[in-house]
């Protein structure tokens, strides 16, 4: 608060995710019941106004969704920087055919990094933490799946042994290991946990701990007669921030000039404690639909505990959106899951493109994602308006 007075600020636009825009919320907050005046450039000292604070979503992870915001900025170049290394991976895998690729990619809570890059690369296998926690799959369930995918595959050349295939690619969200019911405790007690109770997984290498148990079965399978093809190789790999150093895609360059804009009419405007919202995001755009949305709206608060003990606490926050399992982008990918396991229907997007076919492309769960919040809104307002008149 000192900081923002002592340089005069008319507004501060926070760049962030959950984290960050649950940050935004309560710093406004703070500035209103502060009473918080910062000088207006340009105008007399007299002149003095509340500190306008405004949140802009920004994220790698792609978790900060809601009704209001269809995705972040940064999501799609990520996922297309990964999605072209997943996919020298496949090509990799298919020449040599004799190594599994396990390949963590980003995403603590939410596995949108992971669905995206499946979508657009059809690696083999897909193992999403939110299929896990809904099922409360263990972890030698989660790994007895992967092992049942391997032998299947090698399976396809039982009769014919030259059509066995003994390759493929796995991806992991980083996410997966919090969400088996005996990992979860144990990470608990070993790592950090940071501010929004969430524990750095990055430190995990949790594709090693599979590969390593997926080995371990494939040889008991072996030696119990189950499994009759080649042996299992793996190699592991660790996708995560290799990706934010790239030129972001024409995509979020025009759509985070477009919520700098938006910011800046916030601020003019006087508003604080909202977020600069782009709806219809997957039109060109000049159809995108500009609006500021109240931070407020997208929190909850959500009780957990920090100890043995100790009594449940918790505070309104903006929390992580998880894959939901009933939409289509997830529909989309259990339709293609048995080609993708067993036909190696590799896709090679290529590199991000700034000019001609393909610069304009989006991320395939925005596109097929029908959602329009704002639009309903209005829609419901008109059909209000009708009735009263």
């Amino acid at each position: 608060m000192t900081t923002c007075q002592d340089l005069n600020l008319d507004g501060l636009v926070i760049v962030g995710g959950v984290t960050s825009n649950s940050d935004a919320a309560q710093l406004a907050e703070t500035l209103v019941q502060k009473n918080c005046k910062t000088k207006v450039i340009n105008l007399p000292v007299t002149n003095v106004f509340i500190e306008q604070v405004v949140g802009v979503p920004v994220s790698l992870n792609g978790d900060l969704k809601n009704q209001f915001v269809e995705t972040t900025v940064g999501f799609d170049t990520v996922c297309k920087v990964n999605s072209q290394l997943i996919s020298n991976v496949c090509l990799d895998a298919i020449s040599a055919g004799k190594y599994y690729y396990f390949v963590r990619l980003m995403g603590r809570k939410a596995s949108h990094v992971a669905l995206e890059c499946a979508l657009q690369s059809h690696p083999n296998m897909l193992i999403m933490g939110e299929e896990v926690a809904l099922s409360k799959l263990t972890l030698m369930e989660v790994i007895n799946k992967i092992c049942d995918g391997v032998q299947a595959r090698a399976e396809l050349g039982l009769y014919s042994p030259s059509v066995g295939k003994h390759h493929g690619v796995l991806l992991i969200p980083e996410g997966l290991i919090e969400s088996i019911p005996e990992m979860y405790a144990l990470i608990q007690l070993l790592l950090h946990q940071e501010s929004d109770n969430s524990a750095q997984l990055s430190q995990i290498d949790t594709e090693q701990l599979l590969a390593h148990l997926v080995e371990a079965e494939m040889i008991k399978r072996t030696k119990e007669g189950r499994y009759k093809g080649k042996k299992f190789s793996s190699v592991c790999h660790f996708f995560g921030y290799q990706a934010r150093g790239s030129l972001p895609s024409n995509f979020d360059c025009d759509y985070a000039y477009v919520l700098g804009h938006i910011s800046l009419h916030m601020i003019a405007a006087g508003l604080t404690g909202y977020m600069a919202t782009v709806a219809n995001l997957k039109d060109p755009v000049h159809k995108w639909r500009c609006a500021a949305a109240p931070l407020t709206a997208m929190m909850s608060v959500r009780r957990h505990l920090r100890g043995p003990g100790a009594i449940p606490i918790g505070k309104p926050a903006i929390h992580p959106s998880p894959i939901d399992l009933k939409g289509k982008a997830y529909e989309l990918l259990r339709e293609k899951a048995s080609s993708f396991l067993l036909d190696d229907f590799y896709r090679t997007p290529g590199g991000i493109q700034f000019e001609g076919p393909g610069s304009d492309a989006k991320p395939i769960t925005l596109t097929i994602e029908d959602q329009d919040y704002m639009g309903d809104i209005e829609m419901l307002k008109l059909y209000l308006d009708k009735l009263a008149s």
